[in-house]
């Protein structure tokens, strides 16, 4: 079967399919990442409910960054 015999219809369903996936499993886990490093000290309860929700429902996104970020608050220094 080459590329040539695929419908038209079976190629978009594929590219929504892989739009889709990549933006629950790359951009929005990405995005709740930055969100999370710079608010996460001044969030009101409302935001953090919020964002709590947020990370429950991309959970699977967000644990394929997990290993490569780092967002621990800085230190005092030495």
């Amino acid at each position: 079967m080459d590329l040539g015999s695929i419908s038209p219809d079976t190629l978009l369903v594929l590219g929504a399919y892989l739009l889709l996936g990549g933006a629950y499993l790359v951009v929005v886990p990405l995005a709740l990442y930055a969100w999370m490093h710079k608010r996460w000290t001044v969030m009101g309860k409302i935001e953090r409910t919020a964002v709590y929700g947020l990370v429950f429902l991309f959970f699977p996104g967000l644990i394929l960054f997990a290993p490569f970020l780092n967002l621990r608050m800085a230190g005092q220094g030495e």
